[in-house]
């Protein structure tokens, strides 16, 4: 199935320490019409988020400093 987009679910994410996977709380929206819940992801992927969500988050912060908005 082709996936349309992901949209996050406001719950906490899980960590199975026996298989070492989080899940990350999602809808997955496919092109069909239907949705699956949760993401799960090895702990590289895990660590690899946090580094995009991490840069993600300096890029906004600098824009606002450049452009002056502040909230």
């Amino acid at each position: 199935m082709m996936i349309s987009h992901v949209t996050l679910i406001k719950r906490d994410l899980t960590y199975d320490s026996r298989a070492q996977q989080a899940v990350l709380p999602v809808t997955v929206h496919h092109r069909d019409g239907s949705t699956e819940e949760t993401l799960l992801m090895e702990p590289g992927q895990v660590e690899l988020l946090h580094i995009q969500v991490e840069r993600a988050i300096e890029l906004r912060q600098k824009d606002r400093e450049r452009t002056g908005v502040m909230l």
